[in-house]
């Protein structure tokens, strides 16, 4: 069976069959299309289900990225290569020469996709963003706390572009729909590959600069646009022939003060990968020292950064990748260059490149 077939095939079977063949997205399943903890990975809410599931099959990890549909979501779920998820589906589908059939269980009514009203998307993103003030405002004592806390040394704020990192003092903290609090909350703008904004990152924290006791203190507000991809650009970039980019946003101010450069955070490991820079800089991609996984062998970031680097390469931008030589330490699952910084404050850190 073609794999054009087999999707055709699966549309709206696609509940049962991957109940079937990866019962550990069963919770995702039982909730859709509400977040829970990721089946590959862990964590607390990452991933969720598409609306469409039944009929696509696909589904989103904030980390692991995006798996258009069922096809996919096998493969990534179960570490499966394709021919092998191919095989198992076709076994569950109705088709010549198959005797392992079984009827699927009648799916779920299927929740017709919502369209995207951008207008409400973009007047949600203004409310927060109006409410904030400068990182260097006195109201914005606790983000500087928070920073402080975290490690991060002093910060030269006036490097920092005001307008696309700031601060508000009281915003709302909603899960599944229902307010669970307010609390100060450190927003960072999102711009897409044109500088066009996207979306607002949140770090939800107290009044005594640490991160909030709720479930997700780091929250990706929906997007106004198509592309999902793109940065936070929070250092100003001047004249700087070099640019670097980091995962998170705590890690992107560490290396901007360690090494002065101007930093832009992708935001995650998937989202870093697909990271587009602006025309005319050559690119340091500071990656964060991961665990290896199944699906990630060397550790998701340096498997991200090197797909970034190729490339950035294929398109003729030189570019180089920077990651902490210390071992990840015993019972952490990472190591970023803010975690590296932090254990070598006497010397210049340590560091593994590789350039063009």
């Amino acid at each position: 069976m073609k794999a054009k077939e087999l999707k055709q095939l699966a549309s709206g079977r696609w509940e049962s069959i991957v109940a079937s063949l990866a019962p550990q997205l069963a919770q995702a399943i039982e909730r859709l299309p509400h977040h829970v903890p990721c089946p590959v990975h862990g964590g607390v809410d990452g991933f969720r289900l598409f609306r469409d599931f039944g009929e696509t099959g696909g589904g989103v990890c904030n980390t692991c990225g995006i798996q258009h549909d069922g096809h996919t979501l096998i493969m990534w779920a179960n570490g499966w290569d394709f021919m092998t998820a191919h095989r198992a589906i076709s076994d569950l589908l109705p088709g010549e020469g198959t005797n392992r059939y079984r009827p699927p269980v009648a799916p779920r009514q299927v929740v017709k996709k919502e369209e995207v009203d951008v207008q409400s998307i973009r007047e949600t993103l203004n409310h927060v963003w109006k409410q904030s003030v400068s990182l260097s405002a006195p109201k914005a004592r606790p983000a500087r706390m928070y920073f402080a806390n975290r490690g991060i040394g002093l910060i030269d704020y006036r490097k920092i572009d005001s307008d696309m990192i700031r601060f508000v003092p009281v915003l709302e903290y909603y899960e599944e729909g229902k307010l669970l609090g307010k609390y100060p909350a450190i927003v960072s703008m999102m711009c897409d590959a044109n500088g066009r904004p996207s979306t607002v990152h949140r770090t939800y924290i107290t009044h005594d600069g640490v991160k909030a006791a709720v479930s997700s203190p780091k929250k990706m507000m929906r997007h106004c646009a198509d592309n999902l991809f793109g940065a936070m650009r929070i250092a100003v970039k001047g004249n700087s022939k070099t640019l670097a980019v980091t995962e998170g946003i705590e890690t992107a101010l560490a290396v901007m003060g360690a090494f002065k450069l101007p930093v832009w955070a992708a935001g995650n490991a998937y989202l870093l990968e697909n990271f587009v820079p602006p025309q005319g800089v050559d690119v340091v991609i500071y990656a964060d020292k991961d665990r290896p996984s199944r699906q990630h062998p060397e550790g998701h970031g340096l498997s991200s950064a090197k797909l970034l680097l190729k490339r950035l390469w294929s398109e003729g931008i030189k570019a180089g990748i920077k990651l902490p030589e210390e071992d990840i330490p015993q019972g952490m699952k990472s190591l970023d260059w803010l975690d590296a910084l932090n254990g070598s404050v006497h010397q210049a850190p340590a560091q593994k490149t590789v350039s063009r």
